[in-house]
């Protein structure tokens, strides 16, 4: 009986694991790199037979990264801006910040930077000094007038940097 004991344990904590993951709780971290993607611009309508290519809407972008430890402060050591080719346009961060539990880092692109693309994105590095939950990193697109608003949010998602 004890001999079967072991493997069931394990197969049950296994369970759970899956069963957390599935219900959208992250595993604890001590640090992550996040993907974050952001758009300068917006493609729509129909290419334009001149010039072959569709109408463009410039969009601001608003990054929020939120410390989601109640427990336990996190530092945002690097967020790097990329355009749609992947080169590196800038570090967004001068120095290192850092955000209390339950506190919120944030940084802004405005429409008038179309630098970007409409396949930037950024990669935002950031530590603790223990296992924290994982920040949620997000970006907030606008372009708001008098007759339409435009907005909608991405979100990153943790990648393995080599």
């Amino acid at each position: 009986m004890r001999l079967l004991a072991r493997p069931l344990l394990a197969a049950m904590l296994f369970c759970l694991q899956a069963f957390a993951a599935a219900q959208g709780i992250l595993p604890l971290s001590a640090g992550q790199s996040v993907y974050l993607p952001i758009y300068s611009h917006l493609y729509h309508g129909d290419v334009n037979p001149r010039t072959g290519k569709p109408s463009e809407t410039l969009v601001s972008t608003h990054i929020s990264i939120r410390n989601t430890d109640p427990g336990a402060g996190m530092k945002v050591v690097s967020a790097r801006y990329y355009n749609t080719g992947g080169k590196l346009l800038r570090e967004f961060l001068p120095k290192q910040q850092t955000i209390p539990p339950l506190g919120t880092y944030e940084l802004y692109v405005p429409r008038s930077d179309s630098s970007g693309g409409s396949g930037a994105n950024f990669i935002i590095d950031w530590v603790a000094d223990k296992p924290i939950n994982p920040p949620l990193v997000e970006a907030l697109h606008a372009d708001i007038r008098e007759a339409r608003t435009l907005l909608f949010v991405t979100t990153g998602r943790p990648i393995q940097t080599r």
